[in-house]
């Protein structure tokens, strides 16, 4: 949107998650609610004409659900940003929603200072999961047996320590904060990481670091 402002288009089939979450959001000055929408369907077209910055879809909805809507809405030509919500933390939906190409992640429970992380993040591109959802990134890779040995990456010792980090699920400015670095090298060294290992997003980012070695379930440090 012009003028700072970030739009958002919450699409819920709860009538009180929905008046909600526009309550919450509208004490942010620089977040605004554009509409509703009741399912998915709805969500898709209203995605298409009002053109938000940010979608808030959740997963359980009639008609469509929400995983299918994003898909659908992240097929448009300029697509906006997508966080997927949901009372579940199941794998079955967190893997579906990673690989769909969604921005975030976060259960209906996170306090408001996630929800507004997670849009703001959003609209600069990034991807924000809920600590609780990193989480579960985790215990899926420990079920799944020991990781295998870290092969040459071919990043910088500085750009795995970024990617440990993005893998443990801290934000830019967390990372930042924890190597004593600008936020905007942080960008920096991320854009180039990705661009190195030929991966979309902060979310592929996260996977790739338990399925190469990089990172392994338990690890705290950078």
């Amino acid at each position: 949107m012009s003028g700072g402002l970030v739009g958002i288009l919450i699409a819920d089939d709860q009538a009180m998650v929905r008046a909600g979450l526009r309550l919450v959001i509208g004490t942010q000055p620089d977040l605004a609610v554009l509409d509703e929408a009741s399912d998915g369907e709805r969500a898709v077209e209203l995605a298409r004409s009002l053109r938000p910055d940010v979608v808030l879809l959740d997963i359980a909805m009639p008609r469509l659900d929400g995983l299918e809507a994003a898909r659908r809405i992240l097929a448009f030509p300029e697509p906006p940003r997508v966080i997927m919500l949901t009372t579940y933390d199941t794998d079955e939906n967190l893997d579906h929603a990673l690989r769909s190409g969604v921005s975030g992640f976060l259960l209906k429970v996170s306090p408001p200072e996630h929800l507004f992380a997670a849009i703001r993040s959003a609209a600069r591109g990034e991807v924000l999961l809920d600590p609780a959802v990193t989480e579960r990134v985790v215990d899926a890779y420990r079920r799944a047996g020991p990781a295998p040995a870290p092969g040459d990456s071919g990043l910088t010792a500085r750009e795995e320590q970024v990617l440990r980090l993005v893998a443990r699920g801290l934000s830019n400015g967390e990372i930042a904060a924890t190597l004593s670095i600008a936020e905007a090298t942080v960008s920096t060294h991320i854009n180039r990481l990705l661009a190195k290992l030929g991966l979309r997003d902060r979310a592929q980012a996260v996977r790739h670091a338990y399925e190469s070695g990089l990172v392994r379930p338990g690890d705290t440090g950078a």
